[in-house]
């Protein structure tokens, strides 16, 4: 009778699993903003609590976030358009300068792979002509409104919780936890492990965005602000961000730096940025019991990156982290849970 009902239930798994993921990534354009908006929301609950406190009326609060929030907006869209008249600004010979350059580069791989990637033409005249910029523009603007769009709906979404519309340790408790005290200590670990993870991959994120652009400030590499947000935006992708970093502004200065003693030393600030932030400060101050292993940080991003794209990128270390602490809850999955962490003891 128990061999019957364990074969049963791995049966139903094979059948449930498959068939929660596929709706995951169907109805993804319902679950991103609902999931962003409530990351959102916790970042925002100490200063609910706080101005609760003081009593301070609910509208006023959930007004004054909206204003943080549309500061916030604010900021980065004139990041975003001082950035683009940076690009915009550079003279011809710049751009002849970097075709140039990257065209001699992509010809020497060339030669060390054996292949012809430019077939005759510089490496810009391969990448941009008519039929390239045709085809890739709806796809773009696809892209930019639907970025706009869930942004949008986060904030949304977000405003909603934070004004108490979905209690959140009451869904916790009808739907996993079920016990009253255990689902209150469970929801106070996810709110505060989440809160504190969130509060510092923002502000290891800003550390690692404003050395970049000093660093390319400092050795003369163009457009440092533009190369400073990139590298904000992009840290927030757990671990490739920084490998993506790294490799794209060493390519940019490769055009720019023509001693090559000066490139290799702009090469290892840059490096050396992201392994003083991403690899030093970020685990202290996240501690070794919040730590993931890197095979499952690698397996959670392939997987959210497969369902959500790059929303899915940025979320997934969030959304591993509560999964994390739920199944430390239960026998059955706590070993999996001290697999995913870094100390074989668990948290």
């Amino acid at each position: 009778m128990l061999n019957e009902r364990r074969t049963t239930n791995i049966l139903l798994l094979i059948i449930v699993v498959p068939l929660i993921f596929f709706l995951v990534k169907t109805l993804k354009f319902i679950f991103i903003p609902l999931v962003g908006s409530m990351f959102i929301a916790l970042l925002f609950l100490p200063l609910m609590r706080w101005m609760s406190k003081r009593k301070i009326h609910k509208g006023l609060s959930i007004a004054a976030i909206i204003l943080i929030i549309s500061g916030f907006i604010k900021l980065i869209g004139e990041l975003l358009q001082f950035s683009s008249r940076e690009l915009l600004s550079a003279d011809n010979s710049f751009y002849e300068k970097a075709t140039a350059r990257l065209t001699e580069l992509t010809r020497s791989f060339e030669q060390a792979l054996g292949v012809e990637f430019l077939q005759g033409e510089n490496l810009i005249g391969s990448m941009i002509n008519r039929e390239s910029i045709g085809k890739s523009l709806v796809p773009t603007l696809d892209f930019v409104s639907g970025t706009v769009s869930s942004v949008l709906s986060m904030i949304f979404f977000a405003v909603l919780l934070l004004a108490g519309s979905v209690d959140f340790h009451k869904l916790l408790r009808s739907t996993i936890v079920k016990q009253k005290i255990d689902s209150i200590k469970t929801w106070m670990r996810i709110e505060k492990d989440l809160l504190k993870f969130l509060k510092v991959k923002f502000f290891i994120s800003l550390g690692t965005g404003i050395a970049t652009g000093l660093a390319c400030w400092a050795f003369g590499v163009s457009f440092p602000v533009f190369w400073g947000l990139f590298a904000f935006i992009i840290n927030f992708v757990q671990f490739i961000g920084s490998i993506v970093t790294v490799v794209m502004v060493s390519i940019f200065a490769f055009v720019e730096l023509e001693q090559s003693s000066i490139l290799f030393f702009f090469m290892l600030t840059a490096t050396g940025v992201q392994v003083v932030f991403g690899g030093v400060l970020e685990p202290i101050f996240l501690g070794k019991s919040f730590s993931i292993n890197i095979i499952t940080v690698l397996l959670m991003l392939m997987l959210w990156g497969y369902l959500w794209g790059i929303p899915g990128l940025i979320m997934a270390i969030p959304i591993t982290v509560f999964f994390k602490i739920v199944m430390e809850k239960y026998p059955s999955t706590r070993k999996m849970a001290e697999f995913m962490s870094n100390n074989k003891g668990g948290d």
